[in-house]
Parts: structure tokens; sequence; C-alpha cells
């Protein structure tokens, strides 16, 4: 006995046996559970319960099944493992805030961002949704290879047939053996182009892609909770090698309440933090004091969206708190990349442009392999009507044969011998029922098959052209993007502590700010020049009661100066400013400066450098003005230093940069100017109050202060859009402080004047309303008109009076041929309106 039980004992190297099994089972979590195929972007779990889910006809047309039934399916005919891994699948192909564009339409409890999990799957249901249908479609028309499933009872596709790029655009993460893969998801309209820009160097030019063309398009990834992805930097790593950190961060804005306080309200998180968690990791940050000056913190968040609320103390600073929160919690947060996929089954790291040819070969063989076989099932098809028409040809012997036949079988041999048809064609005509004898139906024979012959010609064409197979692919995948493509829901930013400027291109842009602290860029491509009287466009979407107060050009790596109420003096460069469109009304400016309690900003400057013998020059609206150098500005911290002391109820108006050899040009709201010269304003120290430099009368106040040399002719605006040029050179120079003489006539047709700027011809200027219309003008176009004159009409503000210009900006210095030539137009077909205008002013 016991000898038998030795006899079946057999001896083995336990390291071998340990290495041998461990590599089976590392081999089996890489290529059979944990990570995506690079051609339609999905794990076999997730590939097997879509088609379980098509086996099951739940479509987006169909009524929702149990998830029960789904996860069911999928494990009795495809995946043998535990039903908790296939729902866990299930649920977060349908989670909208963790899928980009969700493959499956869940119905009933799918759980939440708190990180709530799904109910139990007897309680929910779901249904493939309509974009997932693009993933499997024609994959009934051997598009992709089926393999048996695990006990061979069943066939299973290998991989789908993804009509759209579903890797790069949903993204994914795994944990394999030795190995993981975390792809972020992107935007489908930016994947598709990509694409498309492939195809086409391709198919027109004959030559492959370069990355940098790529990431053109690709601007970054899009996640669906959308932030804010901070610099470039990470991206470009990731597009070129395959790994990269993406910093991101929570969309967030500072909002001043009722009783004065500021709260800082939080709209948008970072992808795949838990908000719950979230707000109880700043809770235990403000209880261990780590963080000081939250007075309340609450989670508002519905089904209109995310909205966590931090309520600020009053006497502190809510932008530094929220700096704080980005260093300590996750409303700052990096997504580490790893593109990693299985390429022919094996594990490969791949850049941007290797996974998009990746998608792109699958693609050329699922369209090759659709084409052959909608090409074979023409061909069998015309094949059978060839018989048909034979049949019909000589209808009478075909009659005679069938009627003498014993069986079936022996009339299709008589028919083939007598015909030279097909077994095929022979059984079709055997089965041929007499309504087809009629002319009417011959005709439909006919016609069906001169279609047929004509899909033939051009299927095998696309077999035989790479070129015309790409296009197919491309006119394809052109109908997924505008089916379901969409806007980017993350933001690229500018990453505040990179010191590599040269990453920033440099350009011209326009800063708008409001009254009420709203500040943005946008490009000068915007704004179109408009002829003069126009009624503008849309330039900022405002709140009630705000309106638009600055507006100016600068260069994205210029420096703009910050002066506020309180008469400090803050910093930024031009391309730290976010960039919006025309409509949008920015971010709030304590979302980038570190500005006090109650401080407001009050004027701005743009300037390139910090230079010596060069002079900041300050104009308050009570007529004082002040000349410090520039480089006692040079060291400006975070939290602002003092760059002027002010009288009580005075405050800063215009500022400007000079070198102290021209003369300034102060203008007032009731039409009065002064010139006098730079030198006779004595130079001060920073924290200085500054001289007199005008004598206002009563409710007069300073509106603009200007230097001569910035251009030939003072350009000034009313509030009901009237306006005029007048030459410097009519205004004498007074001795500083003195009371002026008149430059405008205020009349009620032309209301305050509410701008001045020095121009030349050739200058184009911006004027924006109150309520955000932006009309933009050649200088050319504006009348030159005397000192005491109304001016002429420049924009139309309308019949309602509470609508004015708030303020003008000069646009550039010199205007292009084109430019010119509408300025020419433009003055002939408005010489007629300005000899009226002229003759009144007169």
């Amino acid at each position: 006995m016991d000898d038998k039980i030795f006899d079946r004992i057999h001896e083995v190297d336990l390291k071998e046996t340990m290495e041998t099994s461990y590599i089976d089972y590392a081999m089996s979590v890489i290529a059979a559970r944990a990570l995506p195929d690079v051609r339609d972007g999905l794990k076999p779990v997730q590939r097997r319960v879509l088609y379980s889910m098509v086996e099951l006809n739940n479509g987006p047309d169909k009524p929702h099944r149990k998830c029960a039934r789904i996860v069911g399916d999928t494990m009795g005919k495809f995946h043998p493992h535990g039903d908790s891994s296939i729902y866990g699948a299930l649920v977060n192909m349908a989670q909208d805030w963790s899928t980009r564009y969700p493959l499956v339409d869940g119905h009933g409890n799918f759980g939440s961002e708190d990180g709530d999990g799904a109910a139990a799957m007897r309680y929910t249901e779901a249904r493939l949704s309509k974009i997932s249908m693009e993933m499997v479609r024609d994959i009934n028309k051997d598009t992709v290879e089926f393999i048996p499933n695990f006990d061979e009872t069943e066939k299973e596709p290998s991989v789908l047939p993804a009509r759209y790029p579903n890797l790069l655009v949903n993204g994914t993460s795994g944990i394999a053996v030795g190995m993981a893969t975390s792809i972020p998801p992107h935007n489908l309209a930016e994947t598709i182009n990509a694409i498309v820009k492939i195809i086409d160097n391709r198919v027109q030019e004959n030559r492959d892609t370069e990355i940098e063309e790529i990431m053109e398009i690709v601007k970054g990834p899009d996640f669906p909770t959308g932030a804010t992805i901070l610099g470039r930097k990470g991206i470009e790593e990731a597009y070129r090698t395959g790994r990269g950190k993406i910093k991101t961060r929570a969309v967030s804005e500072i909002e001043t309440m009722d009783n004065g306080k500021s709260r800082i309200v939080v709209t948008e998180l970072p992808y795949m933090v838990n908000k719950a968690k979230l707000v109880e990791k700043i809770a235990s940050l403000v209880k261990e004091k780590r963080i000081d000056g939250i007075t309340d913190l609450r989670d508002e968040s519905d089904q209109e969206g995310t909205r966590v609320v931090i309520e600020v103390r009053r006497d502190a600073n809510a932008n530094v708190i929220l700096n704080q929160l980005y260093k300590h919690t996750q409303l700052q947060d990096s997504f580490g990349v790893i593109m990693l996929a299985l390429v022919n089954g094996e594990p490969k790291v791949l850049n941007l442009l290797q996974m998009l040819d990746e998608y792109l070969k699958h693609q050329k063989d699922v369209v090759t392999r659709r084409t052959k076989f909608e090409l074979n099932k023409a061909e069998e098809r015309a094949h059978i009507i060839e018989g048909l028409l034979i049949a019909l040809d000589n209808i009478d012997e075909v009659i005679q044969i069938v009627r003498n036949s014993r069986t079936t079988a022996d009339a299709k041999a008589k028919l083939s011998e007598r015909f030279g048809l097909s077994d095929a064609q022979a059984q079709a005509i055997v089965d041929m029922r007499i309504r087809q004898l009629t002319g009417l139906a011959r005709e439909e024979l006919e016609n069906e098959y001169k279609e047929l012959m004509e899909k033939i010609a051009y299927l095998k064409s696309i077999l035989a052209d790479e070129n015309k197979l790409l296009t197919v692919i491309k006119e394809e995948i052109e109908i997924v993007r505008d089916k379901f493509g969409d806007d980017r829901r993350t933001k690229i930013g500018i990453d505040i502590d990179m010191d590599d400027e040269d990453l920033i291109p440099e350009e011209d842009t326009v800063i708008v700010m409001t009254n009420l602290g709203y500040i943005k860029r946008m490009t000068v491509d915007n704004f179109k020049a408009q002829n003069r009287g126009g009624k503008g466009i849309k330039g900022m979407q405002t709140i009630n009661d705000d309106f638009m107060k600055d507006m100016f050009m600068v260069s994205t790596h210029d420096y703009i100066l910050f002066l506020t109420n309180t008469g400090r003096i803050y910093k930024l460069k031009g391309y730290e400013i976010p960039e919006a469109g025309r409509t949008a009304r920015g971010m709030a400016i304590v979302n980038l400066l570190q500005l006090q309690p109650g401080e407001k900003i009050s004027a701005m400057v743009q300037m390139r450098e910090f230079e010596d013998n060069k002079y900041l020059i300050m104009a308050t609206k009570n007529g004082t003005i002040k000349k410090t150098p520039i480089n006692a500005y040079t060291n400006i911290r975070k939290s602002g230093i003092q760059a002027i002391t002010l009288r009580e109820g005075d405050e800063l108006i215009d500022v400007t940069i000079s070198d102290n050899t021209h003369n300034i040009m102060l203008v007032t709201k009731n039409g009065q100017g002064i010139k006098f010269r730079e030198t006779d304003v004595r130079e001060t120290g920073r924290s200085a109050m500054g001289v007199r430099g005008i004598e206002l009368k009563g409710n007069d106040e300073v509106i603009s202060m200007q230097i001569d040399t910035e251009g030939e002719y003072i350009l000034i605006v009313s509030a009901n859009g009237m306006g005029k040029r007048t030459p410097f050179t009519e205004f004498k120079l007074q001795n500083r402080g003195g009371k002026g003489v008149k430059c405008y006539k205020i009349t009620e047709k032309t209301g305050e004047v509410v701008g001045a700027k020095a121009v030349n011809d050739g200058n184009e200027i911006m004027m924006i309303t109150n309520e955000g219309i932006v009309i933009r003008m050649f200088v050319d176009d504006i009348s030159v008109l005397g000192r005491v004159t109304l001016g002429v009409k420049l924009m139309n503000t309308g019949n309602k009076d509470d609508i004015v210009v708030a303020s003008i900006t000069k646009v550039k210095e010199s205007v292009t041929q084109a430019d010119a030539e509408e300025a020419e137009r433009l003055e002939a077909e408005n010489s007629e309106e300005k000899d009226e205008e002229n003759s009144e002013n007169e």
C-alpha cells in the first residue's frame, strides 16, 4: 500500500516550478485581464460586457435590462471570473465622471463622485449608449476575428471594430504584474481630427505625419470632470515618450458675499478626486490649525454640478488660503501618464503618434475585411440574379423542364445542364415564384443587377487603392466626430512656477477688466474693424451692476502693473491672465492677485522690462500727479507693495511710463485739459503722495492722462459715443497746477468725457460700453476738429439712457495695406455723413 502511494509522488525543482507558474500567471494578467488592446482600447472584461449586450439586443433604442442579466450572460458565456469584477467594469463604463464618453447607459444608482458605490446589480438596469454602437458597428460583417470562448461553446470577438480611437478618447488604467497603464481621456473631436490629419498627409502629400503636427491638434487630455491642466510641459513629455506627469488643478472662484466676507467656490475637481474625502481633508486641516481663516465649509453639489463652498474670515486673504489648499489637498493633483497597451498581444509603451498609427492600421484592416465581406455578398447576389434573368429569358423552356421533372433535384440537374447554371442559380430558379414573371419584377431585377455591378466595381476600387481605403475611413470617422464631438471640458492654463517663457508664444492680446474685478485676455482677431457710427459686437458677458472698466493691448510677455484704490501695486505677466472667449466674463482678479480685504484695482499699465531712466507717472481723479523712478518698483511681492499714498476720497485713474523728456496732458470729465512739462513734476519716493497737476472746479475729476509723444492728436470720446481728434499743438504749454483750457464741448447730446488717448494716423481704437459691446475702428475715420467742439458720432449706443461708453483703448500703431484700403473705402462711404456733422460742430 505504501509503495503505491510513493509511486505517485514526483520530485520537482521548486524554483523552476515557481518561476514557470508565476510567469504563466503574470502573462495571463497582462494579456487577458489588466491591459487594454491598442486597437479598441478595451480590456477583455469590458469587451465581453459590450458584446454580451449586443447579443442580448440591448441597444440604445431598446428598454434597459437588469444588470444582473447582463452580468450573468457575460459570466456564463465569455468571462469565467467573479461577478463583482464584471459588474464593476459595467458600472465604470456608465459613470460620466469616470468615463469621458460613457459606453453604457445606466438606469438607477450607479454611485457618485463622493465614492459611493453603485446599488446591487439586481436593482440597476443598463443598455448600450449611442456612442458604443460605433464600437460594435459592422461586427457581423466579418470585420474582426472571432475566437472560441473558455469552454468552446461560443464565439467571442478578439477585438471590437471600434469606429473611433477609444483608447485615447476614454483612456484607461490598470495594474498588471510588473507593469501598469494609465492613459488619460481625450476630446473626441480633437482625436479624430488628428486621425484625419494623418490620412490627409498620406493621401494628399504622400508623407508621414510628424508628432508636432498631431500635438497642435490634440491640445492635451480632456477629463470628464473638467478642471485645469497647469502647463504643457507634462503633456508634451507624455505625448513624445509615452510617460509623463500632468499637474491638474480644480476650477475655483473667489466671490464677495453680501456681508463683505469672501468665499471660495470650487466648481470642477481634478480627475478621480473623491469629493467627500476632499471636504473631509479640508475640515481636518482647519481642525488641526494647519490652515487658518476658514469659517465654514459645505458641499452644495447637486444634479447641476459640483459646488464646494469655503467661507473665509473677513480679515483673511482668500487667495492665500486657496494657495494653501492647492498645496495641502487634492484641489491640485497630478496625473501620472503611462501609455502602455497591448500591440499584437505584447505590452508596449507608445507615444501619441504611435497610438494613432496603430489605430489606423486596425481601421484599415476592419474596412478591408468589411469591403471583402460586402463584395462577396454582392457577387453572390449578382450571380443569383444572372441565373434568374437567364430563366426569365427562357421562361417557357424552364417551365417545361421543371414540369417534366420528377423531383427538385432532377429539375436542378436538367436546368444546370441546359443553361450552364451553378447549383445556387438552379436552386434560385426552382424557388422562383410566379409573381416574378411580371414585367415589373423583371425590371426590378435588372435595376438591382445594375446597382450591384456598380457596387462591386466601387468595392473592388477600394481594395485596389490604399488612398481610397483611407478616404473611406476618413469620411466615416468624420461622421462620428460630427455626431458625438463636443467642446473641451478641461482648460490648459499656465504653470505659474514654470520659468521657461520660451514655451509660451509671444503675441499681441487684449486685456479686459470690469468694474467688479473680472479680467481676461483675448486675441485681437476677435474684433474686426467696423464703420464709424456702428453698433459694435458683444465683448463680454457682465453680471448685474458690473460694467467694462479697462481695456488695453499688451504682449503675452509684457509685465502688467496693477495699482489699487489703496495705492498698492502688484504685477503679472500677460500670459498669466487666463485666456477666454469674446463674450466670457473672465476670472475674478482676486484669484490671481493677493488683494487685501476691500482692495480694488484702480489702474493698470503694461511694460516690457524695468529700465533705468524711466519713470512711473500716476494721476489721480482729484488732479494729483506723481513721478517715481520705475526701478523703485522692481521687487514687487505677491502681496504687493505701496506705490502711492492717497488722500481720503481720492483714487488712481491712470498710470503711464515715460523718460521725463515729454509733455503730460490731463483731461477731465467736464471737458477741461491741461498740458505741462514732465520736468515740472518733481521726483518723489515710492510711497509719497505726489503734487498737484490740475486745479478742478466743482464736481469735476480727471479721467485720463496722456503723453504727447504717444500720438500727434488727442482723441477724446464722450459717454454717448461722440468723439473727435484735436492736434496736440492746439493746447499751449501751461504751468503745472493750473485750471487748463476747454478741450471738449459738453452738451446733453454728448454726455461727459469718458476717455482720451494720444493717437496717430494709421492707429485703430476699440471702444466698449458698460454692457460689454465692443467696436473697433480706424482713427483715420474720425474727424480732426478744434478744441471747443462736440465731435462726431463714433459709436451708436442706442436710445437707452443707461447704455454709455465705458472705456477706449488704442489697438495698434500701424495698419496693413488691406486695412488702409478698407479705411479708405469707409471714408468714401461716410463722407456725406461727416460733412453734416462737421457743419453742426462749426
